[in-house]
């Protein structure tokens, strides 16, 4: 577990007191972890090594390091530095550190009564470890798409064959594989936008984002018609920017998608679009119940999804368009930012430069 969420939950911990594992245990516990860890006490004095961190800190083997200042067993002005601001300032620290070879990532965390926490964690198996779940996700996606089409036609003929005592188990059937379908293809979509470098592959072509908002209400308006939701199209003056036409597509459809989906029923999806300074911003508002502060720190996580509660549609996405958005703004040079309306509602903000920098 990071260090920040071990710190994070001891904080709660101190509101909330309960019984916690005895000290050996948590010793234990850290001499079996995988990523370094020092504990220092006051004066920078070590008081805890794992087997990880001396292997890192080239110390196995040595006969006392318990009682010794970190200086003394490491005199990187880096890390003794970070572990000095943390004491300073009372707040956790993060560090990009190449020591003998090697890149980490670091996290200092202060304690009670002078106490250190450190945690060292290689970036390369780190990084390994991301690579290999992407390829994972993409591999097993690529496979269950041609199955899935199999079934799909196989729904369609059932469908055509239904009588009354059947009807409702093939409707069922048929929607739960267009959904897996659509999971297949959001899961494909990701992978690709995940490991593309931003600002290569893209086919950039001038757009007109009012139009393209058009286009997108266009597609979603029967649905939105069902409910009686309305699109009400803001901007001063025409926007055009240089973008892959289809991914924009594809992102503005997940942000106007999604705010059909928590509006209220007769409702109105707000969309405006402003250009300045050599970037355009296109803000998605509906007049739904907005967003919890855990809502607002996980929404762009895959397959996070908020209190139910919320949802004013039947409809549900596979839990990864608002990470796809994400993916699609990055490549662009861009970002996509969520927050509450002062007066109600979730307002989606998407900033994109009106020409993006290609990547050689």
């Amino acid at each position: 577990m990071p260090l920040l969420q071990l710190w994070r939950r001891w904080r709660q911990r101190r509101r909330n007191p309960g019984p916690l594992p005895s000290s050996q245990q948590l010793l234990r516990w850290m001499d079996s972890s995988p990523v370094g860890w020092i504990l220092l006490e006051g004066g920078e004095r070590v008081r805890h090594l794992n087997p990880r961190a001396e292997r890192i800190l080239g110390l196995e083997g040595s006969r006392r390091t318990e009682g010794r200042r970190l200086a003394e067993l490491c005199d990187d002005v880096h890390l003794n530095g970070s572990v000095g601001l943390a004491r300073r300032q009372d707040r956790p620290q993060r560090l990009e550190w190449q020591f003998r070879g090697h890149d980490y990532n670091v996290m200092v965390v202060p304690g009670v009564e002078g106490w250190i926490g450190v945690q060292l964690e290689s970036r390369r198996s780190l990084e390994a470890q991301l690579q290999q779940q992407e390829r994972w996700v993409s591999d097993v996606a690529h496979e269950l798409k041609t199955p899935l089409t199999a079934l799909l036609l196989v729904g369609d003929s059932l469908a055509a064959q239904v009588n009354r005592q059947n009807e409702r188990l093939v409707e069922r059937l048929q929607r739960e594989l267009l959904r897996l379908q659509e999971l297949v293809s959001d899961l494909l979509e990701l992978s690709r936008l995940e490991n593309s470098v931003p600002g290569r592959g893209l086919k950039l072509d001038p757009l007109d984002l009012g139009q393209l908002v058009e286009q997108v209400w266009a597609g979603l308006r029967p649905l939105a018609d069902l409910r009686q939701i309305g699109l009400v199209l803001q901007q001063r003056e025409p926007v055009t920017i240089a973008a892959d036409g289809s991914r924009l597509h594809r992102a503005l459809l997940n942000l106007i998608d999604n705010a059909v989906r928590y509006s209220p029923d007769g409702g109105l999806v707000e969309v405006s679009l402003a250009s300045r300074g050599g970037w355009c911003q296109v803000s998605v508002r509906d007049h739904g119940p907005g967003l919890s502060e855990t809502d607002l720190e996980h929404l762009f996580e895959r397959f996070y999804r908020g209190d139910p509660s919320r949802v004013r549609s039947q409809r549900s996405g596979s839990g990864l368009g608002l990470s796809i958005v994400q993916q699609i703004a990055v490549t662009h040079g861009g970002r996509v930012q969520a927050s509450n309306h002062p007066t109600g509602g979730t307002l989606m903000e998407l900033i994109l430069p009106l020409q993006p920098t290609q990547a050689a």
